[in-house]
């Protein structure tokens, strides 16, 4: 982009493509080997405890001995992009724009089996030494769910 080179001082390239003349000359610092254990540390952390904070996961460190604030743990965090779970407000609300589609079932009568089939495929983080695991989950009657389970477990 920039070429330095150039006729053209740099300077007014960087004005041309409108960008800051400090982002030309910037060059990131490398990641110390101590930030790097940190987060390695964090990430296990987070894993285990996916809904701990800055503030909580700073505890856990100064537990095992790892004096740090958290103001930092947060700005490794942020350098991960991690973040702790939880519940954010207006989850219900749709995004403006979006289509909203029609429930097809409201009136149809569910009288047979394999008449309606719906799934919900979620990814649960494995941890070390396990493998992944995919849960499918199908809906469907209530006699059919039983028999289902019946013959899942005569197997086991």
């Amino acid at each position: 982009m920039i070429d330095r080179s150039h006729t053209l001082p740099v300077k007014r390239q960087a004005k041309e493509l409108g960008i800051s003349r400090g982002s030309v000359y910037y060059l990131p610092r490398p990641v110390s080997s101590e930030d790097l254990a940190i987060m390695r540390r964090i990430d296990a952390l987070h894993l285990e405890f996916p809904f701990a904070g800055s503030r909580m996961i700073r505890d856990f460190l100064r537990q095992e001995g790892i004096t740090i604030g958290r103001c930092h743990v947060a700005s490794l965090m942020k350098k991960m992009a991690i973040e702790a779970v939880y519940r954010r407000p207006s989850t219900s609300k749709p995004a403006p724009g979006h289509k909203i589609y029609p429930y097809l079932l409201r009136k149809l009568p569910i009288v047979k089996p394999n008449q309606v089939w719906a799934t919900d495929i979620s990814y649960c983080a494995p941890r070390p030494g396990w493998s992944g695991v995919h849960m499918t989950g199908m809906q469907r009657r209530k006699e059919e769910l039983n028999e289902c389970l019946a013959l899942c477990c005569e197997g086991a």
